[in-house]
């Protein structure tokens, strides 16, 4: 309880910086935006911005360099410029990026076969980073290797291509017969599918679905690089120092939509210095972005005397707290809903930097996203929002529960605001009886770290940004029982929640999706509430994100999809 008092007032002076922020920032006229470079002929600008280096920072790197593996916003954004599929999402500003293009393949080919078979054109003349040219045969064996390597969305988005089902059970043998046919001789790949799926081309369009060489190895690359057909390429990357990514030598651009060239010659991305360290950093023009948010108490003055190099930019997005239902104490349910009961999300949005830059949710679809019905069953008077927390209700269900007593460790991302998202949680748990403590980790290995079981982790601090904007894409990936991969480092079911009735309805609303989209939609707001009701997780909060970016640094877009377009952007 103590911890928890302390918290409150820094929650209340980030509440204040955060407005500040906004203050500072309602005169901001940015540097380079978008409306110039739209006023200009592309080649024009290429020719007066082209050159020099763009220097990125983060706290940790993002793990795995495989864009197979690799499950984080921060390394997919990487992958933009580095790996195409055969579509993508276009690099465009705003809600433009939620468009699909053709990419490796030359057009988006119509269904037929009832909506079963999809043949892509491969583009000719498309080359990888190391000379090789793209072929079908390269394209069959992409999708083969994501089941060989055990790809963590295997069971949500690909186990509805012909032959998945042997992969996902035998993943050494696959070979997805019948279900990804490559003609080299007619530069055709032909996709089918066991049933007709309103989100293909989504999920192909997400760098899981990359294409690499067909002799890359089957197996988790790790920290070493693999061939792509990106504008740039990764040169190496050692997590512990930083990331070198240089043009592809071999790159032509084919089509500005899916991998526009890019203006700056190198780009380096810099793991290991603090947000503070960070952020003078940028002040001084050392480096030009920080991945991770600026701490609450350097807001006001970043936002008054830098607000032209302040960009805050809503996401569809959430943080949360999965509760592991296999472990003691989470897995009595009456448990998890006092969790649910018992956080002040106000204290949290307040943790994370104000209510400018956050918004408590106490439900896993984010406002104003397709299946969201604004509903909270956890707070005082229950209704539409959160409005308090319900500390007597919480505190009845934890002696209903006879948990009380037991050793509860909250794992956290080791840097500023996770670890004192981590804190709070963990003083809400000490209040409600147990003999709580917080353990931080390296954000570079977190993420896996909390996914596999055999670390037992009963409780932690994660999020959940976007893969393209569709419910399943939350519903369906975080707690579908085909999510859920006991031992392994890519489970992102990481509750390890099954309920298979609600699994049978998400699969309904998938396939209502294909004709009837907004009855699909209020299907996926009845899954959203099922689950809540049973509390695998605690929602939090609603982020925005806040890029602080260097004055050199001009034309920033952000792209509504895939976040900030590094390769967009140039340096003075």
């Amino acid at each position: 309880m103590t911890i928890r008092i302390q918290s409150l007032p820094s929650a209340r002076a980030a509440r204040r910086a955060g407005a500040l922020l906004l203050a500072g920032l309602l005169a901001q006229t940015a540097f380079g935006t978008s409306v110039q470079a739209q006023a200009q002929d592309r080649a024009a600008l290429m020719a007066e911005h082209r050159g020099g280096t763009i220097t990125l920072a983060a706290v940790s790197a993002a793990g795995s360099v495989d864009p197979m593996i690799n499950y984080t916003a921060q390394f997919w954004q990487i992958f933009q410029m580095t790996y195409d599929g055969l579509v993508k999402f276009k690099q465009a500003e705003g809600t433009e990026g939620f468009k699909i293009v053709p990419a490796l393949a030359e057009s988006l080919p119509e269904p037929t076969n009832d909506g079963k078979t999809y043949v892509f054109k491969i583009r000719k003349g498309i080359k990888f980073s190391n000379g090789k040219d793209v072929t079908p045969s390269d394209v069959v064996a992409s999708f083969q290797r994501i089941f060989k390597i055990k790809g963590p969305t295997t069971g949500s988005f690909y186990n509805g291509i012909v032959g998945a089902d042997k992969c996902i059970a035998d993943s050494a043998s696959c070979t997805l017969d019948g279900g990804v046919v490559g003609d080299d001789a007619a530069g055709t790949v032909t996709i089918n599918l066991t049933a007709p799926d309103a989100e293909i081309f989504s999920k192909l369009a997400v760098p899981h679905a990359s294409i690499v060489p067909a002799e890359t190895a089957a197996a988790d690359a790790g920290t070493t690089p693999i061939p792509g057909t990106g504008a740039y390429m990764i040169e190496s990357y050692d997590p512990n120092s930083q990331m070198v990514i240089k043009r592809n030598p071999n790159f032509k651009e084919w089509s500005a939509d899916a991998q526009p060239d890019g203006y700056a010659d190198e780009v380096i991305y810099k793991f290991g210095l603090t947000e503070e360290a960070a952020i003078n950093a940028i002040i001084n023009g050392q480096i030009d972005w920080l991945f991770d948010t600026p701490p609450a108490d350097r807001l006001p003055e970043i936002g008054s005397k830098y607000a032209s190099q302040v960009h805050i930019d809503p996401l569809a997005a959430f943080w949360y707290a999965p509760m592991n239902t296999n472990l003691a104490p989470f897995d009595n349910v009456k448990v998890r809903q006092a969790v649910n009961y018992a956080l002040d999300r106000d204290a949290l949005v307040g943790l994370f930097g104000g209510e400018v830059l956050a918004q408590p949710v106490c439900q896993i679809l984010p406002p104003d996203f397709p299946g969201h019905v604004d509903s909270c069953l956890y707070t005082k008077d229950p209704g539409e929002t959160w409005v308090e927390p319900d500390m007597e209700k919480a505190q009845a269900l934890i002696e209903e529960s006879g948990t009380k007593g037991q050793k509860v460790t909250v794992i956290a991302e080791d840097n500023a605001v996770a670890r004192g998202i981590g804190t709070y949680i963990a003083s809400v748990l000490t209040e409600l009886g147990y003999d709580a403590s917080m353990k931080a980790i390296s954000p570079n290995i977190q993420f896996t770290y909390i996914q596999n079981t055999n670390n037992n982790v009963q409780i932690s601090v994660s999020q959940w940004y976007q893969d393209y904007p569709a419910a399943s894409n939350f519903l369906n990936v975080l707690l579908s029982c085909a999510s859920f991969n006991k031992g392994s480092d890519a489970s992102i079911n990481i509750a390890g929640y099954c309920n298979k009735d609600l699994d049978a309805k998400m699969k309904q609303a998938m396939t209502l999706a294909l004709t009837d989209q907004e009855g699909a939609n209020a299907l996926w707001a009845e899954v959203d509430k099922g689950f809540m009701e049973q509390a695998p997780l605690a929602p939090l909060f609603t982020p925005k994100s806040v890029n602080f970016t260097s004055a050199r640094l001009g034309n920033y877009l952000f792209n509504k999809q895939n976040r900030w377009i590094v390769s967009q952007s140039w340096v003075k």
